[in-house]
């Protein structure tokens, strides 16, 4: 396997799969995240996977540099090939368009088709996670079908509302907080993306798969009041290789 170690400052290391953005790579930066969960190494405080590497932090008056690339050299030659993993669904409503949704008719015209054409596009396929960056609990997402040709907006916003759904190409992100943002905005979620008065704060972690599912004003208003009560629960199942 070829992999590359890369010194991240002082106290943690970067071990790299590759450069390209793909379900293989990323899939092999799961696989060291879970062994390490499996078979931990003294001094390690904390693994970040990102697209194509694992970003490893560790504490230097535990274990030493070489000392630990040599134990995750180990853990790499012991991982599991596992080919499939399971694919475990969280179904993420959104409302499409209005003012929660101020690019989706303009995204609908760069692409030459209609808006339900475009929110078809979005919520009919899942998406995968392959990281959380920028800020804390943000999905970065991808799905593997009928891409859209359009890319982040000439212009970014300095700033756009939380729990924003945006776009561009085959990407698809949700905004756990209000922050700048170059994409394209096609409409609101009513569920916290991030929540620090819950034990886990993050609504969606890396490796889950998404399913958007279009709902009403009615019915975004109706789960934003379950959310803010604490009574809603996000749906999951897992989907089978042959759904």
């Amino acid at each position: 396997m070829d992999v590359k170690f890369l010194v991240a400052g002082d106290r943690a290391v970067s071990v790299e799969f590759g450069k390209e953005i793909c379900l293989e790579v990323n899939t092999k930066v799961r696989m060291l995240e879970e062994k390490l969960k499996e078979s931990p190494i003294e001094g390690v405080v904390e693994v970040v996977p990102t697209y194509c590497s694992l970003i490893v932090h560790y504490r230097p008056e535990v274990v030493r540099y070489d000392g630990l690339v040599e134990a995750l050299k180990d853990r790499l030659e012991h991982m599991q090939a596992v080919a499939v993993w399971k694919k475990i669904v969280k179904e993420v409503p959104v409302l499409y368009g209005g003012e929660t949704g101020p690019d989706l008719e303009y995204c609908a015209q760069l692409e030459q088709i209609s808006v339900e054409e475009l929110i078809r596009k979005h919520s009919e396929h899942i998406y995968y996670v392959y990281m959380l960056g920028f800020a804390p609990g943000h999905p970065y997402m991808a799905r593997f079908e009928e891409p859209y040709s359009f890319k982040r907006r000439e212009s970014p916003r300095v700033k756009i509302p939380a729990r924003s759904v945006v776009v561009q190409q085959n990407l698809s992100d949700l905004i756990p907080f209000e922050q700048p943002c170059g994409w394209n905005i096609i409409g609101s979620t009513p569920l916290d993306i991030c929540n620090y008065e819950k034990e886990d704060p993050f609504l969606l972690n890396a490796g889950d798969w998404v399913k958007h599912i279009p709902v009403t004003k009615e019915e975004y208003d109706r789960i934003r009041r379950d959310v803010e009560n604490g009574t809603y629960q996000v749906k999951s199942y897992e989907l089978k290789e042959n759904a």
